[in-house]
């Protein structure tokens, strides 16, 4: 028997046939799961949809009204189109059946209902081929028009609008929802009931019946209140109870010595640490001292310092004789994290801490060298890519794990690196991307957060703009003489795409018009599918295809052919090159030899050339804002000041454009953090940072629900302080374990 009803499998339930559909639908295996399949927006049966504002492309669930009913005979083929035309007073919109002329004896002029359909366009007509469709009772409707108080209420009572697939629509969900709620058994609450009395919150079981049939927008607006923070108590539950449990872990301390390879290192220094970097660098000094695994964050603006104060830990892991893995996402980035560290470590301290590289298109001997260095403990520093969690790879004594650009892995990555320490290791993760609070609190809440916002002295302003093709085609051509000036003054231009070619963007990366958190952002412009014709066929007047991503090979391709570059040398760079070609390339540029690269997103991250001033990002709105500033992030790093130009055809009312446009406006990331946490739709914002599937956000909105987050945090720690193991709390132990399954649970030990 499972230990809450809301834990009980929907095959039980409802029986499999709509339990399979809704698990193949939406993922939805239990009882729990379905009534946390929240509706996103309520209708009601008196109102009607602006059908004039409906976005192409884009499946929808609408309230109209049928306005006319007519068959007629395709031209093409044998049989029949029934087409149905729906309105709202202003727009119109044809539902179009192809050989069910039986439809007609339901959808009589003037009868009202639900339609569901991903709407397309037909000769300059928007249209919904084959919608599933749920009219109102019609008897209800002529009682309405006369006043009677019943039939008024019906009228006016909110319809709850599910999210739906194309196999299971929104009043699908709804008869299997109300089904559920007719046979709940009592439930137990999660939030302890002081709790809720303290805030005036109404019962989960309460909560569910009003969100799924609320009879009034109250019902459904206080049980949402109340829901969202059961949410967030759960949630940062979880988070609580998981940072103290890495605090019972044991690790080894490990101590820089008076006098050691630390103080020979700050002394060598040709700069002051900023005020930043010391009070971070002490947090850290103090954590990895102590006997429990460090477990930090350090956040940072580009170019801020992070690798610094990450390598200070390492020299103080290698006086114990402990070894660091420094995980990159790349291996470029790897390449170059391996020659700064060298560099910055200098000649003596390099040949004592031996730093090593390995990465997974080395060579057999290659390979096999690093290997050993590394499992004989000669190897102090090692720096790497995914290669490092490899079954093959041993550790002589890891101390320390580092995580650059935490975003871009797994949780099971970086826990199987974890994993690879005799004890526990202290962890330390990394991030160019500024986090707001709100998400810090809702995603990294079992971390400690240190952050580096002072940039070190000497480092150059970066001017940004923002080249508007769809305003201004022609200003492409300024663009390459623009580069080609930098260029003739003796500086380096970077050139980002989205793509490698006509079809592949950067394997691993999700360059796109969300974010680099996850996917979720807006539709591309001019996008939308292709809808089927009266006849079955394609119609004349679709809207226009998207324009082709700028890929590395297209630009490499064009800038050949255009004078104002003719004689530079311009080189191509992305992830389906091989280690070594890669290696070549970021070497010769470095070195001065190259005048241009045109680059994917390898170069997103860690990549230092102080003579590259330039960074020019081709269709700009296909990355996110964190992405952005990145790219931005690698030019300003030696004497000359930076140029950024983002060309982008959004065009300029598109929420796609309004992210260029706040990057141009701002070189500060924490301002932009919290900038892209506003432009988001509605959504889980947290992409995959925790395991994915079931342990994404149902209600909450960390844009949104900052103070209740708080606020739940608070509750959580005092119920935590009182009753760390919830032995007394069985309810909240059992969301916490329903909320974030054995994956998700583990997951969140791991960031």
């Amino acid at each position: 028997m499972p230990d809450s009803p809301l834990d009980a499998s929907l095959a039980g339930a409802l029986g499999g046939r709509t339990a399979t559909a809704l698990q193949k639908a939406f993922g939805l295996r239990t009882v729990g799961d379905l009534l946390t399949h929240f509706p996103r927006r309520y209708a009601r049966r008196g109102e009607l949809t602006a059908l004039d504002q409906l976005p192409l492309g884009e499946s929808v669930t609408i309230v109209a009204q049928v306005l006319d009913v007519r068959e007629r005979t395709m031209r093409a083929r044998r049989g029949s189109i029934l087409e149905v035309r729906i309105g709202d007073g202003q727009g119109i919109l044809t539902l179009t059946f192809f050989n069910q002329a039986w439809r007609a004896k339901d959808l009589v002029p003037g009868a009202r209902g639900i339609f569901a359909g991903k709407v397309g366009d037909y000769r300059g007509l928007r249209q919904l081929a084959h919608p599933d469709y749920e009219l109102f009772d019609a008897s209800h409707e002529a009682v309405a028009g006369v006043g009677d108080a019943e039939a008024q209420k019906w009228a006016k009572q909110p319809i709850p609008i599910y999210p739906a697939s194309a196999s299971v629509a929104s009043w699908q969900v709804q008869k299997s929802v109300e089904v559920l709620l007719d046979s709940l058994p009592p439930i137990d609450d999660a939030v302890p009931a002081a709790v809720r009395a303290e805030l005036d919150l109404m019962p989960l079981a309460e909560a569910y019946e009003r969100i799924h049939r609320p009879e009034t927008d109250r019902d459904h607006l206080t049980a949402r209140d109340s829901l969202r923070f059961d949410e967030a108590f759960v949630l940062q539950s979880a988070l609580l109870q998981q940072r103290a449990l890495v605090r019972r872990s044991a690790a080894t301390p490990r101590r820089a010595l008076a006098g050691g390879m630390l103080d020979l290192f700050d002394a060598a220094l040709p700069f002051e640490r900023t005020g930043d970097q010391r009070l971070v660098g002490d947090e850290i000094t103090r954590d990895l001292e102590a006997e429990v695994p460090m477990n930090r964050l350090v956040q940072g603006e580009v170019g801020s310092g992070k690798t610094l104060v990450a390598l200070r830990a390492m020299l103080a892991v290698a006086e114990s004789g402990g070894q660091s893995a420094l995980l990159a996402p790349t291996e470029v980035l790897a390449a170059q994290h391996l020659r700064s560290i060298t560099a910055t470590l200098g000649p003596d301290l390099s040949a004592r801490l031996r730093p090593t590289l390995l990465t997974g298109q080395m060579t057999t001997a290659q390979r096999k060298k690093a290997l050993l260095s590394i499992v004989s403990g000669q190897a102090h520093i090692v720096v790497g890519t995914h290669a490092l969690i490899s079954e093959t790879v041993g550790f002589f004594d890891l101390g320390l794990v580092v995580v650059d650009e935490q975003h871009r892995f797994g949780v099971d990555q970086r826990e199987a690196l974890r994993k690879k320490g005799a004890t526990p290791p202290h962890v330390l993760v990394l991030t160019a991307t500024p986090i707001p609070r709100t998400v810090a609190m809702t995603v990294f809440g079992d971390l400690d957060i240190s952050t580096i916002a002072e940039l070190p002295k000497g480092r150059q302003p970066i001017e940004s703009f923002v080249v508007p093709l769809a305003e201004h085609p022609g200003w492409v051509d300024r663009v390459w003489q623009r580069s080609a000036e930098e260029i003739a003054a003796g500086r380096q231009v970077f050139v980002v795409c989205p793509a490698i070619d006509a079809v592949t963007t950067e394997p691993g990366d999700d360059a796109g018009p969300g974010d680099d958190t996850g996917p979720g952002g807006d539709s591309e412009p001019g996008g939308g599918a292709r809808s089927a014709g009266a006849d079955g066929q394609n119609g004349g007047d679709q809207p226009p295809a998207p324009p082709p991503r700028a890929s590395v090979e297209g630009i490499v391709a064009l800038t050949a052919s255009l004078p104002v570059l003719d004689g530079l040398v311009i080189e191509p760079l992305h992830g389906r090159m091989s280690s070594d070609e890669k290696d070549d390339v970021m070497r010769r540029f470095a070195a001065g030899d190259i005048d241009m690269i045109i680059a994917t997103t390898v170069i997103e991250v860690g990549v230092d050339v102080p003579n590259a001033s330039t960074m020019v990002v081709l269709d700009a709105d296909r990355f996110g804002v964190s992405q952005l500033h990145q790219l931005r992030g690698r030019v300003g790093r030696g004497g000359h000041a930076g140029l950024c130009l983002l060309v982008t055809s959004a065009p300029a009312d598109s929420v796609a454009r309004e992210r260029v446009d706040a990057v141009a406006s701002t070189l500060d990331g924490f301002e932009l953090a919290q900038v892209d946490l506003d432009l988001r739709r509605e959504g889980d914002v947290l992409g995959n940072l925790q395991s994915g599937g079931r342990s994404s956000l149902r209600l909450l909105r960390v844009a949104r629900d900052g103070d209740l987050i708080g606020l739940a945090r608070e509750h959580a720690a005092e119920v935590l302080d009182d009753d760390p193991r919830l032995a007394d709390h069985p309810a909240l132990a059992a969301a916490i374990a329903r909320r974030l399954d054995d994956r998700g649970r583990e997951a969140m030990g791991k960031n």
